[in-house]
């Protein structure tokens, strides 16, 4: 089992979906097409009988529309956290994929708190982006959930009832205590400049 190779079973269905929204982000970007087109795609390619595709999760898609309909906002964010010598195109488009999808997540999504979506951002990097992508990627969502928790502090600090909580969140939310480890391990040559 190579070092990228994951146990995805481990993962709630917030983790895949997350995952299936930041590849969908990631293939428009490549094909320079709408997200929403391939999130409408694939919806109808999953009807088919025979068809292999994976049903596309209500959360894939709520995802998806919201980076897309937000994007220049994200992006506006996700570039005043890169250092100055770093602009957000010269970025691999994995990693802009990643920064987008999870950067929604901490700025619009109230349901979810921001360290989850954080650690969840650097593992989806540590599975798909090179080696140094994780830790700047990790820096870059801290310092747009710290912007947004003192410009909008309820937009991160969401009480959640206990019936509302599933079993998946409740791993998210282990997840999270591993948030400060890759933060410490950046180098002084990554794209944040830290």
């Amino acid at each position: 089992m190579s070092t990228k190779e994951k146990n995805y079973r481990r993962h709630g269905k917030r983790y895949r979906a997350r995952r299936r929204a930041v590849d969908i982000i990631f293939e428009a970007e490549a094909r320079d097409i709408d997200p929403v087109g391939i999130v409408d795609e694939r919806a109808e390619m999953a009807r088919q009988p025979e068809s292999s595709v994976a049903p596309i999760a209500e959360y894939t898609r709520e995802m998806v529309l919201g980076t897309a309909t937000m994007l220049d906002e994200i992006d506006e964010q996700i570039t005043r956290f890169l250092s100055d010598d770093w602009e957000l195109d010269r970025l691999p488009a994995v990693d802009r994929a990643i920064l987008r999808v999870l950067g929604w997540e901490i700025l619009y999504n109230p349901e979810v708190d921001a360290p989850i979506s954080v650690v969840e951002g650097v593992e989806i990097a540590s599975e798909y982006s090179t080696d140094s992508g994780a830790p700047y990627i990790h820096a870059v969502l801290d310092d747009i959930a710290q912007s947004a928790s003192e410009d909008n502090p309820m937009n991160v600090e969401v009480e959640e009832s206990e019936d509302s909580e599933d079993e998946e969140d409740s791993e998210d939310e282990e997840a999270s205590g591993d948030a400060d480890d890759s933060r410490d391990s950046r180098d002084d040559q990554s794209p944040t400049g830290h």
